[in-house]
C-alpha cells in the first residue's frame, strides 16, 4: 500500500472508532509511538505490543468518553497528519477536551512511527 492508501484506510477505520483494527492492520510490528515530554504516562514505546499497552493504560484513566473526532489525513511523501480530539472525563481530573495532531510515518505499506503533538 502507498502512504495515501494507508492514510485512506486509517481514516475509514478512525471514523468508526476502530483503533484496535488500525493497529492490527496498519502498524508494523516494530513501530514506534512518541508522546510529548509533558504528557502523562508512557512517553516513547517501541513495538506493537508496547503500543497496545500504552493504549490500554490510557483507557484505564478514562472514566467516560463523551465524543471525539478524527479529521481527514493530509499526506506528504511518506507521512500523513491527522487532527483528532476527544471530549472525555478522566478519572480524578474531570471532563476535558483534548485536541492533538498525530503524524504517522509509512514504510513498506505499514505505519512505522506515530508522534503526537498537543
Amino acid at each position: 500500500m502507498t502512504t495515501q492508501d494507508v492514510a485512506n484506510r486509517f481514516n475509514e477505520l478512525a471514523q468508526t472508532g476502530q483503533w484496535q483494527q488500525i493497529q492490527d492492520e496498519l502498524f508494523a510490528d516494530n513501530a514506534v509511538s512518541i508522546e510529548p515530554e509533558h504528557s502523562q504516562g508512557m512517553k516513547t514505546v517501541q513495538g506493537i505490543e508496547a503500543i497496545r499497552e500504552k493504549g490500554k493504560q490510557f483507557g484505564e484513566m478514562v472514566e467516560e468518553m463523551h465524543g471525539g473526532f478524527s479529521n481527514e489525513p493530509q499526506v506528504a511523501g511518506n507521512h500523513f497528519a491527522v487532527a483528532m480530539g476527544m471530549d472525555v472525563t478522566m478519572k480524578g481530573q474531570g471532563r476535558m477536551k483534548m485536541d492533538e495532531i498525530a503524524v504517522y510515518e509509512v514504510k513498506d505499506g505499514k505505519i512505522v512511527k506515530e508522534q503526537f503533538f498537543y
